[in-house]
């Protein structure tokens, strides 16, 4: 049987989702984070680098969520979720379910280190630390966020959805970086059509199993 290796308030809820919305059987082995947030030694045993999500499939080891999603569409999608070939959608989708990892959850977890790192250095650096931390945000950080955030807005007004007008395994990649930036990066701000897109998929019943299965889910870490 399929397993997913899920670690919990992570990446690996989104997996859990996809395959709730494609109906297919699979087994969770959790894993807790250590206080220091980071994954679990054990996770190494499963693969090399010890990060989540993971999947097992048979003799398969799959990591990294753009990979899982899509050998999960390929291997158990039957064409559901994706766009057909050849199309304006399946072009955008292919972009999204890529950009989702590589340009938008790098910026973000920026925001969470310059966010956490005053808090946890020791007290007589804390101020040297909040001020460079400060001006790494205000500079780098904060700008580009805003920008990527307006493109996100941009596109969810061209259609319903990011790769179209119908919901594709896309949006589910896209949705992590959405709520980070919701929880932390201010979101909710004049970006209503990105705010709808949340509430949307929260309705999803697929994605309220999976939230059931997965355990409490926050990215206001």
């Amino acid at each position: 049987m399929l397993t997913v290796h899920h670690l919990n308030n992570s990446r690996s809820q989104r997996v859990l989702w996809l395959l709730e919305e494609f109906g297919v059987p699979y087994e969770i082995i959790r894993y807790e984070r250590q206080p220091d947030l980071r994954a679990p030694p054990e996770l190494r045993a499963i693969h090399p680098l010890g990060k989540s999500p993971v999947i097992t499939d048979g003799g398969n080891v799959i990591a990294e969520s753009g990979a899982i999603i899509e050998y999960l569409v390929e291997t158990y999608g039957g064409g559901r979720l994706i766009p057909p070939p050849g199309t304006p959608e399946r072009l955008r989708y292919t972009y999204w379910l890529h950009y989702a990892e590589g340009s938008a959850m790098p910026l973000l977890l920026l925001k969470l280190l310059f966010s956490v790192m005053p808090r946890r250095a020791p007290g007589l650096l804390r101020p040297l630390v909040r001020k460079v931390s400060t001006q790494a945000l205000t500079a780098l950080v904060n700008p580009q966020l805003k920008q990527h955030m307006a493109f996100w807005e941009s596109e969810l007004q061209k259609s319903d959805w990011f790769a179209g007008n119908e919901f594709t395994a896309a949006d589910i990649q896209m949705s992590f970086p959405l709520q980070a930036a919701a929880a932390r990066g201010g979101l909710e701000q004049g970006h209503p059509r990105a705010m709808d897109f949340l509430e949307r998929i929260d309705k999803r019943p697929a994605y309220q199993r999976a939230m059931e299965k997965g355990g409490p889910y926050t990215v206001n870490r």
